[in-house]
């Protein structure tokens, strides 16, 4: 009886995703291992190794796959992305997780200082937001698509490449999710410059199959727009949304729309300081995704909502929203849930609850839902148990729990440290800022030793 074969996990490192597709491919042809190693002249053990990620391939094993698989240059495609895992030794990204932020980040600004500089430089514009969004709500429906070509002509986009950018945004989310920006995003960027923009160059294969791609296309920038918001680079994160928004529009996606309006550009007025706007694009994004929203984007959008009148001041006003969102959820089957909507949870909820509450200065509110969203929280998401866990240390100082806030603090800078996070750099400052007025008391004294020892940049 033949081995059952090993399971892989393409989002563990670039290596993983290379090898699964390597499989996949195989698979597809129908053939083993060994004949497959007998085809490319390589053997049927190193076959097995590269796609169990034991083996990094080189070039001409890439080349042979391609050429026996008949691929299009498929796995030629994917070697960039091995670049920094083999420059590591062939240490997965989680794994290489332990380096300090201080000294990747320090490297890659003296590097790329000016680049830097000019990215973090880009402005945050609030008043671009109503027009986005209004021209959203009055965009035409109806694809806006390349016209399909005839099939079996060279270049066009089909189920194969769409599978594999695919399972590559899928990776990337998953590794952005457990590092933070700093680790992976010059990767995603490589990717979008390179295959992604071959892809939106060609005609795809069929109508279906173009609104798929812009579909595609509009979840890497809006992964590229979230990445932006970690590295602090604002106003560049605005402009990879506002990408992401008009794709949509060319998929005739308008619920996925309606999730970047409010979820995406909604928060990120929030973060930039702006709840006015934030408040006007998300009852925007309510508004115009009334006719198809599925219950949990309702609960999303609404959430979105209810924080910013969190942050004007307005508690019955952003009860009512947070009870419409716990009434939608509580109606969503997941199956029936578009896929890039399924991870908003009652844990999901439970956090955007908190920082509701946070916002309205009742810190035993904030403790009760931060409990709930982090108890159900993937130790994979290193971020946001950094974000939720220097949340909960702000609302125990609030509280003048100073013992309880050290302590939790703590365990903040400890996840915060794991990631390249600007997002967790500020949330770790804020808690120093919470505590200030007891700066006094040795605990204190002694958590700003541990962050100027643990997490120097965010030292105060």
């Amino acid at each position: 009886m033949g081995q059952t074969p090993r399971r892989l996990q393409p989002s563990l490192s670039e290596r993983h995703f290379f090898g699964a597709e390597l499989r996949r491919l195989r698979e597809r042809a129908n053939l083993s291992q060994a004949r497959l190693g007998a085809m490319i002249r390589f053997s049927a053990d190193l076959v097995r190794r590269v796609e169990t990620a034991d083996r990094f391939p080189s070039r001409e094993f890439a080349e042979a796959c391609d050429k026996a698989l008949a691929t299009g240059g498929a796995l030629m495609r994917l070697l960039p992305l091995l670049d920094k895992n083999r420059a590591s030794g062939g240490k997965p990204a989680i794994l290489r997780a332990g380096a300090g932020f201080s000294s990747v980040l320090s490297d890659r600004l003296t590097a790329t200082s000016g680049l830097a500089e000019m990215i973090v430089g880009v402005p945050f514009q609030p008043g671009a937001l109503d027009r986005a969004a209004l021209d959203w709500l009055n965009a035409a429906t109806g694809p806006r698509l390349s016209r399909a070509g005839r099939p079996g002509l060279p270049d066009q986009v089909d189920e194969e490449d769409l599978y594999s950018a695919e399972t590559a945004l899928a990776m990337y989310r998953q590794l952005d999710h457990a590092h933070g920006a700093g680790r992976v995003h010059a990767d995603v960027q490589r990717y979008v410059e390179g295959e992604l923009n071959r892809l939106l160059a060609n005609t795809p294969v069929s109508e279906t199959a173009g609104r798929r791609l812009y579909r595609l296309a509009a979840g890497f920038f809006e992964l590229c727009g979230y990445q932006a918001v970690d590295s602090g680079a604002h106003g560049l994160a605005q402009r990879r949304y506002l990408r992401a928004l008009r794709l949509t529009e060319a998929a005739n996606d308008r619920l996925y729309g309606s999730y970047l309006l409010a979820v995406n550009i909604g928060h990120l007025a929030l973060h930039c300081g702006h709840p006015e706007p934030a408040h006007r694009v998300a009852m925007t994004a309510v508004r115009g995704s009334e006719a198809q929203v599925t219950p949990a984007v309702a609960a999303a959008l609404h959430a979105v909502v209810a924080r910013t009148h969190a942050r004007l001041g307005r508690e019955g006003d952003c009860l009512t929203h947070l009870g419409i969102a716990e009434r939608q959820l509580a109606l969503s089957r997941v199956e029936d849930e578009p896929v890039w909507i399924r991870y908003f949870n009652a844990a999901y909820l439970a956090d955007e609850m908190a920082h509701c509450f946070h916002d309205l200065g009742q810190p035993r509110q904030t403790q009760r839902y931060l409990g709930d969203a982090l108890t159900a929280l993937s130790p994979a998401h290193v971020r946001r148990l950094a974000i939720d866990t220097a949340l909960m240390a702000s609302s125990w100082a609030v509280s003048g729990c100073i013992d309880e806030a050290c302590a939790t603090a703590r365990q903040a800078v400890d996840y915060a440290a794991q990631t390249t996070s600007h997002r967790c750099l500020q949330r770790i400052v804020e808690v120093q800022v919470d505590l200030e007025p007891y700066r006094c008391e040795p605990e204190v004294r002694e958590f700003g030793e541990y962050v100027r020892h643990r997490l120097p940049l965010a030292a105060l």
